[in-house]
């Protein structure tokens, strides 16, 4: 069976779509590694942490998938903007997640590059009230969508605790 021609291309345009959003959220980690390689030692390194504080090495793993998720999301719900009932709220939907995306990506520099646990502690807790809003918004457009959301929402609940653990211990 031959396929036309267009709907490769339609695909294709998908696809490259879909990748650009998982590249954008990527991005947002991207920056996060500069202050975090940098921030680690000696200053991570000598503060005290809590006894449920993960090892390094899996940071970078969690939030490449994180990120990918993410990204699928995004993607999700930004095809919703071509339709005429979902399209003011997709847009809602996106631009709150873009904010949410902003919030993340100023963490790291936040926590690891000035070391100010305290305005990192901050920065999270917004993180986490536009995460948990962006879920709500993106259940009422796609529930796909909204259940890819669910696991940053555990780790950044997760990180969240660790970040007042750490301000209440240094």
């Amino acid at each position: 069976m031959k396929v036309p021609l267009i709907l490769i291309f339609m695909n294709i345009k998908k696809l490259t779509k879909a990748f650009f959003f998982i590249v954008l959220c990527q991005a947002a980690g991207f920056i996060g590694t500069f202050f975090t390689a940098g921030g680690l030692d000696p200053w991570y390194n000598t503060i005290i942490k809590p006894t449920f504080n993960p090892p390094g090495w899996i940071f970078g793993p969690v939030w490449v998938t994180l990120y990918a998720l993410m990204g699928i999301a995004l993607y999700i719900i930004w095809q919703k903007r071509h339709s005429l009932l979902k399209k003011k709220s997709a847009r809602h939907a996106s631009n709150l997640f873009l904010v949410n995306l902003g919030l993340n990506a100023i963490w790291s520099p936040i926590f690891f590059g000035a070391h100010n646990i305290e305005l990192a502690l901050i920065t999270i807790i917004l993180i986490w009230f536009t995460l948990a809003f962006s879920i709500k918004l993106y259940a009422q457009l796609s529930r796909p969508a909204a259940w890819l959301l669910m696991p940053y929402l555990f780790w950044t609940t997760f990180a969240t605790i660790l970040n007042i653990s750490i301000f209440a211990l240094n």
